[in-house]
């Protein structure tokens, strides 16, 4: 392990020693780095729970819609209701264009949106951050604490933080315009960086409830979200039938049919099942072993086929944003550790081959890897040694 990230890990395990168990915190004041419609979410849940919210984004557009309108309205699922914004007669999420101001006072910093504007995030916020914050990455699938761990320390944090490396969001979102239509999505993976804080992780819990994990690492191998969504939109069309239900000849699909997982039949049930037999034995080289198991995995990340948990079929562009997380955020990170352990993951790498196709693009090129976060390693048992040692604070 590179001696900076040493550095880091040492720097992050201040923990002030207690006699007692740390008490639950009761957070109360929050900033949302995004305006996209997982921050719109999360800004929503936040405020419904008393919190004070200032939402920041870079990108004058975003704040306009939202200062126009008469706030974000949920619906189906959650605390429906519609949530002032930048008003003052009332509980209102704050909007500005200030990352400092919004990142002030906060107890918790929740950075949203894609993993390369998360990446921003972390290296601009490295100047901006004191002891005792906690930052949510919202989804951080794998990797994510450990890579945000790694660009605060180049950009020179020093402070005492918690990093929470969540897996999901407590609904799925179809957004329409401001109006966010939710459906119950369950409770994600989620873990700290350094590992033992879960006084972090139950405070956070009224706000995005959680399955804790021990540390990252584990909680990191447990993200199953490409290897379920990529069969499902890869793979679903004409050449193979079964991810789809039947609809007559003339006939047109009724509106709750439309999920995604009516996406997945028997064929893509079976990449994803090789998908993740790759991602199990991976992990078991780094000693993680209670991954969920296929039936928990395609629920957690594809949802009902109908219902109130069903999860809404992405438009197009949604669903190229899917896939290029899925290979920088899920699929590389899986390859770069499965090389030190000599373990092939054919299906895993052809996965990364068909995104890339279906981009355009090299995406490949820009995922997490452990060499690229401070992890020199030339084998699994002293990779996962570095991955437990920086989970532990360096203890």
């Amino acid at each position: 392990m590179s001696s900076v990230f040493s550095e880091f890990a040492e720097a992050a395990s201040r923990q002030r020693e207690s006699a007692s168990p740390a008490a639950v915190p009761e957070y109360s004041r929050v900033a949302l780095l995004g305006g996209g419609e997982d921050a719109r979410l999360i800004a929503a849940l936040c405020l419904s729970e008393g919190a004070q919210v200032t939402l920041f984004s870079a990108y004058g557009a975003e704040l306009e819609a939202m200062r126009a309108s008469s706030g974000i309205s949920v619906r189906g699922s959650g605390p429906v209701g519609t949530y002032q914004v930048d008003r003052d007669a009332a509980p209102s999420v704050r909007t500005t264009a200030e990352l400092d101001a919004a990142v002030r006072d906060a107890e918790i910093i929740f950075l949203t949106g894609p993993v390369h504007k998360q990446r921003t995030y972390a290296m601009v916020l490295a100047d901006h951050l004191t002891d005792g914050q906690v930052l949510v990455l919202a989804p951080g699938r794998s990797l994510g604490a450990l890579e945000t761990a790694w660009y605060l320390r180049i950009g020179g944090a020093e402070a005492d933080i918690t990093i929470v490396e969540t897996q999901g969001l407590p609904y799925w979102i179809n957004a329409e315009g401001l109006v966010l239509h939710l459906s119950e999505a369950g409770s994600p993976a989620a873990a700290t960086l350094p590992s033992g804080r879960e006084h972090v992780l139950a405070g956070l819990q009224r706000f995005l409830p959680s399955a804790p994990k021990d540390s990252v690492v584990a909680s990191g191998f447990a993200d199953g979200s490409a290897l379920v969504e990529f069969p499902a939109l890869l793979m679903s069309g004409p050449a193979i039938g079964s991810g789809a239900i039947p609809v007559p000849m003339g006939g047109t699909r009724l509106a709750e049919n439309r999920t995604f997982a009516a996406l997945i039949g028997p064929e893509q049930r079976r990449v994803i099942e090789l998908l993740a037999e790759e991602r199990r034995t991976v992990a078991l080289a780094y000693g993680i072993r209670d991954l969920p198991d296929l039936d928990t995995w395609i629920t957690c990340h594809a949802g009902a086929e109908r219902g109130s948990g069903a999860r809404p079929v992405p438009e197009p562009d949604g669903a190229k944003r899917l896939l290029r997380d899925g290979v920088i955020g899920s699929l590389v990170p899986l390859v770069s550790a499965a090389v030190l352990t000599g373990i092939d993951v054919p299906v895993t790498r052809s996965m990364i081959t068909l995104a890339s196709a279906v981009l355009g693009a090299d995406v490949a090129a820009a995922g997490r890897r452990l060499d690229t976060i401070g992890i020199d390693a030339t084998d699994a048992d002293s990779a996962r040694k570095a991955m437990d040692r920086i989970a532990m604070g360096g203890r």
